[in-house]
């Protein structure tokens, strides 16, 4: 395949869906096999290429926010696997200081504000950082990321209407995935093509293919440079897949092998690495370090995570909004 970007673009993308690979299937196996990670886990294995074509699409000033399958986008975003293992053993040293877990990743200082538990919730959030924004009179413009499942809840219908009418910066970046939950996006709508809900409100939009990181950058980067550019928000479809279940614990019994090994063999990552090999970016032992690289960072994030502290028991209400009238709460 010939080359649309740069030998550093293509190794930056390897590398970095590399990262999130691994630590998403280290993190299966320390919460699977040794039970070291509780709780809820939603990996992100299959859909690497959307955190990768977005990052080079994107400045580092701007901001990402998502739902509970928030791992790759959290790593993309540059929070260390360091803190993203740490929170998912609920450590202190975790990117929300183990409380928040697999769902709440939360990093303000590389503009990764979750992490969210509540389906479509961070669609209305994500147009109040753009309204944020906005109103700082910023260049900044924000990527707010949810399931084909999030696209039936009503937040996205009020949200589409303020972007709109007050113009805001955001890109809503729907990851269809084909799936919510067990649900297939055929059962949950007559409008299987998600982007054409844009229509309703006059919306820009667009749907790419999410196995191909190009794809992905020039469909974000469309998006994100007309909200720059006062242009108001764009609603994109991204048409991906996951290869693990739902959560950690889901039998995928709602979908056949066939499927799946259709899927794998669109594997973005085996396309970013044909890309580089048919085009000498790279030779095989070049790759195999970038793949040590990797495998060095993750194992020293379980190591990190198994020697971080719990969290001490005077951080339980802290960063949590009460009352403080409440009965319990004293000085």
């Amino acid at each position: 395949m010939t080359a649309k970007f740069s030998k550093e673009t293509y190794l930056y993308w390897y590398e970095l869906m590399q990262l999130i690979r691994q630590f998403e299937l280290m993190a299966e196996e320390k919460y699977k096999m040794e039970g070291k990670i509780r709780g809820f886990f939603h990996a992100y294995v299959g859909q690497e290429a959307i955190a990768a074509g977005c990052m080079t699409a994107t400045r580092p000033e701007d901001l990402f926010i998502t739902a509970y399958r928030d791992h790759g986008l959290a790593i993309a975003k540059g929070v260390t696997v360091n803190s993203c293992m740490a929170e998912l053993y609920g450590k202190a040293t975790g990117c929300a200081k183990g409380k928040g877990g697999s769902m709440h990743f939360f990093s303000k200082e590389n503009n990764f504000y979750g992490g969210h538990g509540i389906v479509g919730a961070q669609i209305g959030t994500g147009a109040g950082l753009a309204f944020a924004e906005q109103y700082r009179n910023s260049e900044n413009v924000v990527l707010t990321f949810f399931g084909d499942g999030a696209a039936r809840q009503g937040m996205l219908h009020e949200t589409f209407n303020l972007a709109m009418l007050w113009k805001l910066p955001v890109v809503f970046i729907c990851e269809n995935n084909n799936y919510a939950m067990g649900t297939s996006i055929q059962r949950t709508s007559n409008v299987v093509d998600i982007y054409k809900l844009a229509d309703a409100y006059e919306m820009p939009a667009d749907t790419i293919d999410g196995m191909s990181a190009e794809a992905v950058h020039n469909g974000i980067s469309r998006a994100v440079n007309r909200a720059r550019e006062k242009g108001g928000p764009t609603l994109i479809e991204i048409k991906t897949y996951r290869y693990k279940g739902h959560s950690i614990s889901d039998p995928q019994k709602y979908r056949s092998k066939e499927e799946v090994d259709d899927y794998r063999g669109k594997d973005p990552i085996h396309q970013v690495l044909q890309t580089i090999y048919e085009n000498n970016f790279a030779t095989a032992s070049e790759i195999e370090s970038i793949n040590q690289r990797v495998d060095t960072m993750v194992a020293a994030s379980v190591t990190f995570a198994e020697e971080s502290p719990w969290p001490a028991e005077d951080e339980v209400l802290k960063d949590v909004y009460v009352d403080p009238n409440y009965p319990f709460i004293t000085d």
